[in-house]
């Protein structure tokens, strides 16, 4: 079979590793791919937007299976675009993939549907925001652009004066553009956080094992909200007792909830979760596999990837078995200096092949190969992962891998796995 995966990141990088090792996959080609994926797949130069280049060469190249990894394509209809043209993709359509394109939609979801979730009011105007959370006065108290932010579009206001500038910055600075139309003004939930990945066609809901994103640039989750600076899996919390409160409150639910709504998902549906005092709560859902999650989700996997994709698209997933290996992933995210912020890019990346040699996966994020090297080419440029028997055995190997690789202003976390209340 041949396979086309659209995107260029560290998670399509995952992606595409994990079908390289499926024995019905002949060929994967990537568009944009990145220095890594150009490895193990042909790189090809066409924009993961650009939906009628993208179906003219699934066409031309009989792409059996095209896997659409981010989540503005699938919001913006690519798999619509596929489905047009008669070709087989893998991800929710545009009418699904709103459960991320819009959380003013997703919270109403929650709400008629029962599904816990933080309180929140909605607003379309800077004014009446403010004066909502002049009127509520609890703080903290999140603030959140209603469309797709690279995964930043969501500030934690710790005063008035935090709120009430975050508010100015997304609605009327459009810092985020045109996905600060509206805001969501939510309450702060406390807990530790868990992420769980499903495969679900529609009908059937089958969860991945779960993770741990670390969103925030620094140790001890400081300074500004990333795109994810590391993650691990399992999550040290998530118990059978917690995945079976999930999968009757939130999971399914969720499932049936799009089909009442006439908006069948049919693909990964990411649940940011949060275990709280009075049980756990959704923070947010994702329409395909989060990045930097993928990263050791994936590598846990025994299963064949290509079958289960077919699955989801064939709604076949409740005649197939998915199998997990009992062990734990650590993914350190190697970062440009500056990071969210303004950062350079272009340096040469050197001991990859010693971190290699050593056994990491090295999943690019940011590269570019160039005349034989490999350059950084973005912010997130590489997550090194290593897996374990156990948790701190994973997190010791991942970073002993990061020593070997280095880059000018490299900037990474040191805390992935390690703080007290993920326990």
């Amino acid at each position: 079979m041949n396979v086309l995966v659209v995107g260029g990141g560290g998670r399509e990088h995952a992606i595409v590793w994990k079908l390289a090792q499926s024995d019905k996959v002949d060929k994967i080609y990537c568009a944009p791919g990145n220095g890594g994926i150009a490895e193990l797949a042909e790189c090809v130069p066409i924009g993961v937007m650009e939906f009628d280049k993208l179906t003219e060469f699934a066409k031309n190249n009989k792409i059996d299976l095209t896997v659409i990894a981010p989540d503005d394509p699938l919001a913006a209809g690519a798999v619509d675009a596929f489905e047009a043209a008669g070709l087989k993709a893998f991800g929710p359509n545009k009418a699904a993939a709103i459960i991320e394109g819009s959380k003013a939609f997703s919270k109403d979801l929650m709400k008629k549907y029962n599904i816990p979730t933080a309180a929140y009011e909605v607003f379309d105007n800077s004014k009446n925001a403010i004066e909502y959370i002049k009127a509520q006065n609890k703080f903290p108290v999140v603030v959140k652009a209603d469309g797709l932010a690279l995964g930043k579009g969501v500030i934690i206001a710790k005063s008035f004066n935090e709120a009430e500038d975050a508010v100015h910055e997304i609605m009327d600075d459009k810092v985020f553009g045109a996905a600060g139309g509206k805001v969501v003004i939510e309450e702060f939930l406390v807990g530790p956080e868990i992420s769980v990945l499903a495969f679900t066609d529609g009908n059937t809901m089958k969860p991945m094992v779960s993770a741990q994103d670390h969103k925030r640039a620094y140790d001890n989750d400081e300074g500004p909200n990333t795109g994810g600076m590391g993650t691990f899996s399992p999550s040290r919390i998530y118990t059978q007792d917690v995945a079976d409160e999930c999968m009757k409150n939130i999971f399914i639910p969720t499932m049936n909830a799009m089909n009442s709504e006439g908006r069948k998902f049919k693909g990964v549906l990411y649940f940011g979760l949060m275990k709280t005092a009075d049980g756990v709560k959704v923070i947010e859902y994702n329409c395909r596999f989060g990045d930097p999650e993928t990263q050791v989700v994936l590598p846990r996997l025994k299963s064949d990837l290509f079958e289960i994709f077919n699955a989801v698209v064939d709604e076949n997933l409740d005649k197939i078995e998915i199998e997990w290996e009992d062990n734990a992933c650590v993914c350190v995210v190697l970062a440009s200096g500056g990071y969210p912020k303004s950062y350079e890019k272009g340096y040469k990346i050197n001991g990859l092949d010693a971190a290699k040699e050593h056994g990491a996966m090295v999943f690019h994020a940011g590269t570019k190969l160039e005349n034989g090297d490999i350059l950084t080419n973005g912010g997130r440029v590489l997550g090194i992962t290593a897996l374990g028997s156990d948790l701190d055995t994973a997190i010791k190997q991942a970073y002993d891998y990061v020593k070997l690789v280095d880059f000018k202003d490299v900037h990474y976390r040191h805390d992935i796995g390690i703080k007290k209340d993920f326990m």
